[in-house]
């Protein structure tokens, strides 16, 4: 017999209002929509530990709950999602992709098992829904896919015959045929493919496209974050300029950003001040090894300068968190949609371990800046952390509770 579903996740705050400038409503009983684009749901109908599950995220999201309570399996898929959404093929956004299946999943008579995952995304075109089907076993496929908005299903897709390697896909024209079918090829996903293969000649194909891409747009923008202090304290080549998920190359994204935006790194500088021991002046880099390597350090009042290497794991998660969360796409090693202008882009910010090593006085500033810049609109933050307590009362967070039953 199938397992019951666990509680669904409850949020202690809704999420906050738009702080950021909205499209006028369509009518006077409509709500105002988002103008940029942004994913509000991550639905997880089968996929890990998670059945039947929605998080509602708000621009400042913390997913909170001891070990095992599926935190972390939410954030990949989140990313999944993303990566999907950047064109990814299936085999490499899911490299174990049995280790998504839910794992009382029993098989059917072909020995088909698989996983369920999707999202809502909010902007100019309201709430727009995509919903995927993927098999795992015995081989990787997308087996289904939904995109759909006010009820009405804008792209369809099914396996019709298993012996090819597509998917038929339907999806909505309103012109002199109600839909067009066409083959897509089932390791990426439809939505992705829809402005390549969408005309937009008619009323429903322009509605079609115009779905797609708030879709993609709200999931494109996504940098993935765990900083690991283990790599951060060896110098790194300078060059690469753009910070990476694990933040190794802190030191060399410093030697740019200082340069290039004084205004974010005084802010910086000053987030520094809290969250590390003893006075800081300023946070730079500075070349080694002759010049060949470059190395971050923190400059004192008196002149002495401490190489970041030195610090404890919590200052420099510290650190790297709060760099991230005062940049933006051109210095985040992110897949943000080229062709649309930054003025229309939200990044999003995946953070999971957000509070580990971090004392409460880090937390606390950690959670402060986080609160200042998503209430800007051009970033926002789901993160996960073990306990959630040290957030209640911060303005604008939403605290998702997760429990191992």
């Amino acid at each position: 017999m199938t397992p019951p579903p666990p509680p669904q996740p409850v949020a202690t705050t809704p999420p906050p209002p738009a702080a950021h400038p909205t499209h006028a409503p369509m009518d006077a009983g409509q709500a105002r929509r988002p103008a940029l684009p942004r994913v509000t749901e991550l639905l997880l109908s089968a996929f890990g530990g998670h059945r039947g599950t929605t998080f509602r995220l708000g621009d400042l999201t913390l997913l909170a709950g001891p070990s095992g309570t599926g935190k972390t399996i939410a954030l990949r898929a989140y990313e999944a999602l993303a990566r999907l959404g950047g064109g990814a093929e299936l085999g490499e956004v899911f490299p174990d992709p049995s280790a998504c299946v839910p794992e009382r999943a029993r098989p059917d008579a072909q020995r088909r098992r698989g996983f369920r995952i999707g999202c809502t995304a909010d902007g100019p075109e309201g709430p727009v829904r995509l919903e995927v089907a993927v098999q795992a076993e015995p081989e990787l496929r997308i087996v289904g896919e939904r995109l759909s908005a006010d009820g009405l299903v804008l792209l369809e897709t099914a396996l019709r015959d298993p012996r090819r390697r597509t998917v038929q896909a339907a999806w909505h024209t309103a012109g002199a045929t109600a839909v067009t079918r066409a083959p897509l090829p089932d390791d990426r996903l439809g939505t992705a493919l829809l402005p390549l293969r969408v005309a937009g000649t008619t009323e429903g194909q322009l509605r079609v496209l115009a779905a797609a891409e708030q879709m993609l747009v709200a999931l494109r923008s996504v940098f993935p974050c765990d900083p690991r202090p283990e790599r951060m304290r060896a110098p790194v080549p300078a060059g690469s300029g753009r910070l990476l998920p694990g933040c190794e190359n802190l030191a060399d994204v410093l030697w740019r950003t200082r340069s290039e935006c004084t205004r974010r790194h005084a802010l910086l500088v000053d987030a520094v001040r809290v969250g590390c021991a003893g006075p800081v002046a300023d946070l730079l880099s500075e070349p080694c090894a002759g010049g060949r390597l470059v190395r971050a350090v923190l400059e004192r009042d008196n002149g002495v300068r401490t190489a970041l290497r030195r610090l404890g794991d919590g200052e420099l998660r510290y650190t790297a968190l709060a760099l991230v969360l005062l940049t933006g796409p051109g210095v985040l090693e992110a897949d943000v949609p080229g062709e649309v202008p930054a003025a229309l882009q939200c990044l999003t910010v995946l953070a999971d371990n957000l509070d580990r090593a971090q004392d409460p006085a880090q937390r606390a500033a950690l959670l402060a800046l986080a609160a200042r810049m998503c209430e800007r609109g051009h970033i926002r933050l789901v993160g996960a952390v073990s306990d959630a307590t040290w957030a209640a009362g911060v303005p604008g967070a939403t605290v998702v509770h997760l429990r191992r039953d």
